[in-house]
């Protein structure tokens, strides 16, 4: 039978301890959001039947990696019928400074790619009648302070720049659907 005093059984757990480094993780929280729940009426889409109000819903991050330069922001229609899912919202260059994204205004050098329409902006989920679609919000923590994003990229192009430079990600995925 071994025998260990109470300082000894002190020192070890403090050892343990001391050299440790316990970081909070990176997450994604949203007033507008819940994970796994129908999103709101006012985010869907005001095109192809869909009657919203195409509102952006607000984005806050928190517990970044320490070795992160800049943000970006998705939105993913993970079960659009095209074979490839249907990207809704890409923003990249966000300041490090930054921990938010508004549902009006996008911090200073922030950049919206283009989505899958073919131009910037968001684009509220508007899943096809009678279908339920799953949607995700997503943050990734970046390398560099800018992506090297040639003007007009596609969505698939500017997807390549930020995952070759994530760092970390954080996400709430919501359903949008039946309607």
């Amino acid at each position: 039978m071994v025998n260990f005093s109470k300082s000894s059984v002190t020192l070890l757990i403090s050892g343990l301890f001391s050299g440790a480094s316990f970081s909070a993780e990176f997450s994604l929280s949203s007033p507008d959001l819940q994970q796994g729940q129908a999103i709101k009426s006012k985010q869907y889409w005001n095109s192809f039947g869909c009657q919203g109000s195409n509102v952006r819903p607000q984005l806050k991050w928190q517990n970044a990696p320490k070795k992160a330069k800049s943000f970006a922001v998705t939105v993913y229609d993970n079960d659009a019928p095209t074979g490839s899912g249907f990207w809704h919202w890409l923003v990249h260059d966000i300041p490090l400074a930054s921990n938010s994204l508004s549902s009006t205004i996008l911090p200073e050098g922030a950049i919206e790619g283009n989505t899958d329409m073919g131009k910037p902006g968001y684009f509220g989920p508007c899943p096809p009648a009678g279908r339920k679609h799953s949607y995700t919000f997503k943050i990734y923590a970046l390398d560099v302070e800018e992506l090297a994003v040639p003007q007009g990229a596609t969505s698939a192009l500017t997807g390549f720049f930020i995952h070759q430079h994530t760092l970390q990600t954080a996400e709430i995925t919501v359903t949008a659907g039946p309607r």
